[in-house]
């Protein structure tokens, strides 16, 4: 058998379609043209929009019975600079998270954070003033995707503001930490680090205990080789903007070089996960998927 009929070295030939993480974005952009529009009609009380009032996350709407807002905070935007820079990290960390956890998934961990940390920033609301005003963005919801990236690829590089690299596993330490700190130390009012926190701890915590529904396990023979091609796909992925490193040239024959070199990573991928992979053998996956676009 040619390296080519083999099914988990070939892409799907399937319809391409939008994922989730895309249509999240739109709907959240839909959302603020909708907020963008209505936001001038005032509410029965406080002088605030009725928007405000009945969909921004708050203690005060809270003790009003409006638990509606644990979901609609996370649709709403405070400027079109907000929607852009959430719907951009939806974007990068929302398609990776989807890819490997499934689209299920993908929703468990952005809403959970989203509520888990609208929750923490309305709960500091009820003691402490300082936090007791109108919450909104997908921010707590998008904190818990980079916690669960950060987990299923602790040494991906991001690039913070686009020129130093660091590596998720520190850039999700140091979100955490940062958090803590400007929950303890008063901040930008209109910044809600409580939930931001809240978002990341539900994220690691829906990773390390799994929350999540992991694939079925059972031996499925028909499955197998399916599943090692969507394992090859999902282990090349190195960081968040598509870079690779160049696969030194391979002298093996194709068959030989995937029943030596690419099976036994496949099988390191399903005992132990992606994260378990070194460079080199990221590299010999990458090789195998070009040898495939070859022929």
């Amino acid at each position: 058998m040619g390296v080519a009929d083999r099914d988990y070295m070939r892409e799907q030939e399937t319809r391409p379609r939008l994922s989730l993480s895309v249509w999240l974005i739109i709907s959240i952009v839909i959302a603020f043209a909708f907020q963008e529009h209505f936001g001038n009609v005032p509410s029965p009380e406080n002088g605030a929009s009725w928007i405000e009032y009945y969909l921004s996350l708050s203690p005060h709407g809270l003790r009003h019975g409006f638990v509606w807002q644990l979901l609609t905070f996370q649709f709403l935007h405070g400027s079109l600079m907000h929607l852009f820079l959430n719907g951009f990290a939806i974007w990068v960390f929302g398609r990776i998270v989807e890819q490997q956890l499934g689209a299920v998934n993908f929703l468990k961990v952005y809403f959970a954070g989203g509520v888990i940390g609208g929750l923490l920033q309305v709960g500091l609301g009820f003691i402490f003033p300082r936090f007791d005003g109108p919450v909104v963005g997908a921010s707590a919801g998008i904190c818990g995707l980079v916690a669960a990236f950060a987990m299923i690829a602790p040494d991906a590089k991001l690039l913070l503001w686009l020129v130093l690299p660091v590596r998720a596993k520190y850039f999700l330490i140091g979100s955490i930490i940062l958090a803590l700190f400007f929950i303890i130390v008063p901040s930008d009012p209109g910044i809600a680090h409580a939930a931001h926190l809240g978002g990341l701890l539900t994220g690691v915590a829906f990773m390390r205990w799994r929350f999540y529904a992991p694939r079925r396990k059972n031996w499925r023979p028909f499955a197998d080789k399916r599943r090692k091609r969507e394992l090859v796909k999902a282990a090349t992925v190195k960081n968040l903007y598509g870079f690779v490193p160049k696969p030194e040239p391979e002298e093996l024959p194709p068959d030989e070089f995937i029943s030596r070199e690419v099976d036994p990573i496949l099988d390191k991928i399903s005992a132990h996960g992606i994260q378990s992979l070194n460079d080199r053998e990221r590299k010999i996956l990458e090789a195998a998927r070009k040898k495939i676009g070859k022929r």
